[in-house]
């Protein structure tokens, strides 16, 4: 029955979504527990600043990759079944948003981690490879355009999804893309702006962290990995 295949969707990808990997590789490729340093939010940008680099790719990737599993894993447990709910179809394209915001909602909220976590951007990002790769590719060159021009991670990560709601609202209108997943991107931007409501105020007060400012660890600062 769907309603149970999607209950299990909904429940693998919030545990997938909640891996803080962020975390881990910054403890394994730096020692540092990124909690206790820079903006301590558990996400790519704040382990660049931490640890490096090569961590942030790292943790990116994963962060994608763990969005792309579930919601590719909940096309194939849907498989044809299909609901029909006063009009309303839920079939895979349903679920596979489904699994798509409760990616978001673990690694934004985690579950190992006393409900913390970051932004949700990657993960976000992750699921339009599998659902709608033009939406990736489009609001991935917005991300780093606005980026590269800016250096301003947050005001890139929230231009590049606002940019993919436009590109959902013209292929719905023209290509037949379903409505749904123009639902899930309003969804997704309203949960990637909280996140972001504090670099939304920093960016109105110019005290925003630029790309390529490094946090200083120091010995006085804690870096147990404990």
């Amino acid at each position: 029955m769907i309603i149970f295949k999607l209950i299990i969707i909904a429940v693998v990808s919030y545990l997938l979504g909640a891996i803080p990997f962020a975390l881990i590789f910054a403890k394994l490729m730096g020692r540092v527990d990124i909690t206790q340093h820079g903006s301590g939010n558990i996400g790519g940008t704040n382990v660049l600043r931490t640890v490096g680099t090569k961590a942030a790719i790292v943790v990116v990737i994963f962060d994608l990759g763990k969005a792309m599993l579930a919601v590719f894993l909940a096309g194939f447990i849907t498989g044809d079944s299909e609901l029909s709910i006063v009009g309303f179809s839920i079939n895979w394209q349903a679920a596979q948003v489904l699994s798509a915001i409760m990616v978001m909602v673990g690694h934004n909220w985690s579950v190992y981690i006393k409900f913390r976590g970051g932004k949700g951007v990657a993960a976000y990002f992750g699921s339009w490879f599998v659902m709608c790769i033009p939406a990736a590719l489009f609001g991935g060159a917005i991300v780093i355009v606005t980026t590269l021009l800016t250096r301003y991670v947050s005001m890139g990560s929230i231009l590049g999804s606002l940019g993919i709601i436009i590109l959902l609202i013209i292929l719905t209108l023209t290509s037949g893309s379903p409505p749904i997943y123009l639902l899930y991107s309003v969804i997704s931007v309203i949960m990637i702006v909280y996140q972001h409501r504090k670099n939304i105020d920093r960016l109105q007060t110019r005290t925003e962290r630029r790309l390529g400012e490094k946090v200083k660890i120091t010995k006085s600062e804690p870096t147990n990995i404990n």
